[in-house]
């Protein structure tokens, strides 16, 4: 059974405040790092998923929009990537 690695980013849509991301901007500027702005903070979440293809894209579209992120105020992507069995491993 083909085995694959989720990679999914959750950020919170540009209409929601991100006081998370104003706290990093403050402390970089503070840092003598004036020059960086629009800073917004997210997730980054790895899965491990068995099964078909298909099966594991459907499956992992509803983790994501039901378990890993708020489709009201987030935005959420992922990337899926088999896993190559490593010869001699």
């Amino acid at each position: 059974m083909p085995t694959f690695t989720a990679k999914v980013f959750v950020t919170l849509k540009p209409s929601i405040l991100d006081p998370q991301g104003r706290t990093v901007e403050r402390a970089l500027s503070h840092l003598d790092h004036a020059n960086v702005s629009g800073v917004r903070v997210g997730k980054y979440i790895e899965l491990t998923l068995s099964g078909e293809r298909a099966e594991v894209e459907t499956q992992l579209q509803g983790i994501v929009e039901n378990v890993l992120s708020n489709p009201i105020m987030e935005n959420a992507r992922w990337e899926l990537e088999e896993v190559r069995e490593v010869a001699g491993a």
